[in-house]
């Protein structure tokens, strides 16, 4: 199911231990290298460490109450797994990130995106326009398959903009040009047989 990233903000994390919430969602964890969600902070009463992360692959099911998962033993500090403290230290924020394409052309910035909520994979990127482009367009979803880099400024996406190829002309324009309104001469042959 595709969901939203901002619908998973402030999403309930419930134990099935206590039978209760435990914490809630405060922002995403993303890896930039595989555009996908490996973790969630959290916040709660009931957590030792803060800041506190429960790991996506911790989480059992995400349904109508929220992020369940087994216990309070899923929650994890920064430094507990080495994976998670790398991609941490990335400080990887989606949000408001410029979006470029491969022209150079600036198309907006990220205001939201998409994600797959069996894999935790960002499928879309919602990019807004600036304050002149937003004028004439509402907006563009952008799908992963179209990202061609992330670099720590800015999302580079392939140009949908088709290069129209120059006419070349051999010297004479007649090559090259063909009057429409001329109706065509049928070829005239040099010599006639009778047979």
């Amino acid at each position: 199911m595709l969901v939203l990233g901002e619908r998973l903000i402030k999403t309930p994390v419930m134990s099935l231990q206590v039978g209760m919430k435990v914490a809630e969602t405060l922002s995403p964890i993303i890896d930039p290298r595989t555009l996908s969600i490996v973790a969630y902070e959290v916040e709660g009463p009931m957590l030792d460490q803060q800041p506190s992360f429960i790991r996506i692959a911790d989480i059992r099911e995400l349904g109508d109450l929220g992020m369940i998962i087994d216990s309070s033993d899923e929650f994890v500090g920064g430094d507990d797994v080495l994976k998670l403290k790398e991609i941490i230290s990335i400080n990887f924020t989606l949000h408001g990130m410029k979006v470029v394409d491969t022209r150079g052309k600036r198309l907006g910035k990220v205001i939201d995106y998409t994600i797959d909520t069996d894999s935790f994979t960002i499928q879309q990127l919602s990019v807004q326009a600036g304050l002149l482009g937003s004028l004439s367009t509402t907006g563009h979803m952008i799908h992963r398959s179209q990202i061609t880099e992330i670099s720590d400024t800015a999302i580079t996406v392939r140009s949908t903009e088709k290069k129209i190829p120059s006419l070349k002309t051999a010297g004479n324009i007649h090559q090259t040009y063909t009057n429409p309104f001329r109706k065509p001469s049928k070829p005239q042959p040099e010599t006639t047989q009778v047979v």
